[in-house]
């Protein structure tokens, strides 16, 4: 199962090398690289997220444990969209770079989820979780935080040019999935747990 969810989570890269390759990234190829990473890495942080109300719905502890490797796979694409910004937007200028934090406020979402994932990503270990016990849970829960400033810096970027129908819709599985983890919606996912 971890083989086939691994092999999935590369097809976006895939695509992206295929079409740089046959010269099918468009007349904008950085626009094109970036939002395409930054796409899927709302999409997997999504799934990571759908991964407890699945669990409580199905009744195995299954998805739990391709959990860590969908939010790896997040934090990966991520990485890739914060450093194709910071290499062919901003050219590796710090300044440039602080500045455009400051300026713009979809750019401090962003730069605020990418941060606070590195943590994340560094304490994903049984290693980490061991060492750090109760302290793990609590760092975790940042995954939280993070889905909302995600959504911030998509719905931001998206109200500047008047196209709201897609953060929309990301917004409102954000918001369910946020929903699942209120202790009455949990109880009520265990209710209808599926045969």
């Amino acid at each position: 199962m971890k083989l086939v969810i691994f092999l999935l989570a590369l097809l976006p890269l895939d695509r992206l090398i295929y079409l740089a390759l046959t010269d099918g990234l468009g007349a904008n190829p950085i626009e094109f690289i970036t939002r395409s990473t930054g796409t899927w890495a709302l999409v997997l942080l999504c799934i990571t997220l759908a991964m407890t109300p699945l669990r409580l719905l199905i009744g195995s502890s299954q998805p739990i444990k391709c959990r860590r490797m969908l939010g790896l796979f997040c934090f990966f694409y991520a990485s890739l969209h914060f450093v194709i910004w910071l290499w062919l937007d901003q050219s590796f200028d710090l300044a440039a770079m602080l500045k455009d934090i400051v300026k713009r406020p979809f750019i401090t979402m962003g730069f605020l989820s990418f941060v606070l994932l590195i943590p994340l990503a560094l304490t994903s270990t049984h290693w980490a979780q061991r060492k750090l016990g109760r302290r793990w849970a609590l760092l975790h829960k940042l995954i939280y935080v993070i889905a909302v400033t995600v959504i911030l810096h998509y719905w931001w970027h998206k109200a500047g040019k008047n196209d709201l129908q897609t953060v929309s819709i990301y917004a409102g599985v954000v918001f369910i999935l946020l929903c699942c983890r209120i202790p009455w919606m949990r109880n009520q996912l265990t209710k209808l747990k599926l045969s």
